[in-house]
């Protein structure tokens, strides 16, 4: 399943934003509300919240792109490049440029230069969250103004994954980032659909039509990015009409009252976020094995489902999310099961239980999953100390080693590789040199992961990540729990221009063809 839509008929409902700029009557204006007190970051290659990279898909453009409304590797297309070769042995790749895009506010035609510049900024580790997806970039050669060679030290699962317009993929203008430094986290320039126009900080972000876009003028003039992070203040303004796309929340309540709405279509779209607690191995008592299927056995995985609404939610099947390039559930997860958890502790050397510290966001879904958590842990024996912090300290605090569990959610591109690079190779270990995102100290598919990174046969790739899945399973890294989906309410004055079955920035995406009645 790609999304979900529940579309109802009768009159769309209408809403007050006090502080809405008026429109003139030719103006086409679609009003988007998030749920968040203000903006992050909108450079590319810093984004990391959904809040953030929702905008950066209406800014920016990849080399090459995901066809818009699709989530998966088939749909790549051509974008800033026009056509591409590889050399036989696919380690040196050749784009050719389109000729004429222009940066934004004038920085003038976007070229190859932009692309070397581009692609040696998502690959610093000082100036991009993504770095690790382009170490194995050896050169980046502008050959000529619309010509530019990549040449790799290694095989790269699906090169032209990284290249899209998503996180390190997405392309910068070079004159514009030098010129704003940091400033560019709040007025990037790209080359998108859209451009900034304006920033009022906790209200609201601007973007007007670019007119020099190589598609075509969008036929929506302009977006107004609201911040309101409460979800009764957003769900009030799109039934007043006061915006036209509402950031939803992800539970059954939501999706039910929202979904009976006239006019309104709700939108469950892929990629989903997976939920997993990691379990840090280098914290006794969790370097024993059976210490950690005792807390896996004691996770209700398809209670949990049915408390968030199976219709925002599916339970894990790996700790690859369901759908991507190599995932499989040939290993299946531990299950249910508090009295195997219980029996396991009491072998383990704690018949009386044991007390966990966790660090813990604040942030809502990932705490109230953590606190439901805590529930069912108690229940066989397993005492979690919660330290809720806000959600800044939590990402510099779980990255110290400081917590014995670590509850993430994440989204990556949908192939294994991305998930299995980040949270369970020892080189991605926090607290390392190398460090992305395992939290667990996991080491046990190390061999299978990098194998599968460099092979070129397409089903012994397939085999090494599920060998690697089988390692990490059996070895108790850690406990997927679900996968939510992005939940978005549509007024049906909103006339898309494509079919949508996912986004990769979890957003909507808002084409050229994109309009509004």
């Amino acid at each position: 399943m790609s999304f979900r839509t529940t579309v109802f008929a009768t009159a769309c409902l209408a809403a007050a934003f006090t502080q809405a700029q008026p429109a003139t009557a030719a103006e086409k204006v679609l009003r988007v509300g998030m749920a968040t007190g203000d903006i992050g970051k909108i450079d590319p290659h810093l984004a990391a919240g959904t809040q953030d990279k929702v905008v950066v898909g209406w800014l920016f453009n990849g080399l090459v792109r995901v066809k818009p409304g699709e989530a998966t590797p088939k749909f790549i297309e051509p974008d800033l490049a026009e056509s591409w070769t590889s050399s036989p042995d696919g380690l040196s790749w050749t784009f050719h440029l389109r000729h004429g895009v222009q940066c934004h506010q004038g920085y003038g035609e976007f070229t190859a230069e932009d692309v070397v510049y581009s692609l040696q900024r998502a690959a610093d580790p000082n100036r991009s969250a993504y770095s690790s997806d382009y170490k194995a970039i050896k050169a980046i050669t502008a050959i000529d103004k619309y010509t530019v060679q990549i040449d790799y030290s290694e095989h790269v699962p699906s090169v032209l994954g990284f290249l899209i317009n998503f996180q390190g993929g997405n392309m910068v203008c070079k004159a514009a980032a030098e010129k704003m430094g940091a400033d560019f986290t709040k007025h990037p320039i790209g080359t998108g659909p859209f451009q900034f126009k304006e920033y009022a900080p906790q209200q609201e972000l601007v973007l007007e039509a670019n007119p020099a876009y190589y598609e075509g003028r969008p036929k929506i003039d302009r977006i107004e990015y609201r911040f309101i992070p409460a979800t009764a203040a957003r769900d009030l303004a799109f039934e007043k009409g006061e915006i036209d796309i509402d950031y939803g929340q992800t539970d059954k309540t939501w999706y039910s009252r929202i979904t009976k709405l006239p006019h309104t279509k709700v939108v469950a779209v892929e990629p989903t976020e997976l939920y997993t607690v990691h379990i840090n191995e280098s914290h006794p008592p969790l370097d024993n094995l059976k210490v950690r299927q005792a807390i896996a056995y004691a996770v209700p995985r398809d209670a949990l489902v049915k408390y968030r609404g199976e219709e925002v939610t599916r339970a894990a099947k790996s700790v690859v999310p369901v759908g991507y390039l190599g995932e499989t559930d040939a290993t299946p997860l531990f299950p249910y099961d508090p009295a195997k958890a219980k029996a396991l502790l009491k072998e383990a050397g704690y018949p009386n239980g044991i007390k966990l510290k966790v660090v813990q966001t604040s942030l809502g879904t990932m705490r109230d999953t953590m606190e439901v958590l805590q529930g069912q842990l108690r229940k066989v024996g397993i005492d979690l100390d919660l330290q809720i912090v806000e959600h800044a300290t939590f990402h510099a605090q779980i990255r110290k080693d400081m917590s014995d569990l670590v509850l993430y959610a994440a989204a990556r591109y949908p192939i294994a590789d991305t998930y299995l690079s980040q949270f369970y190779d020892s080189a991605a270990t926090v607290g390392t040199p190398g460090a992305v995102a395992n939290f667990s100290h996991c080491n046990v598919a190390d061999a299978e992961i990098r194998a599968a990174r460099t092979e070129t046969d397409p089903q012994k790739q397939l085999a090494l990540w599920a060998t690697a899945q089988k390692k990490i399973i059996e070895n108790v890294c850690s406990v997927p729990v679900y996968e939510l989906f992005n939940v978005w309410a549509i007024s049906d004055r909103v006339k898309l221009g494509y079919e949508l079955h996912g986004a990769l920035s979890q957003g909507i995406p808002i084409i050229p063809a994109t309009t509004i009645e």
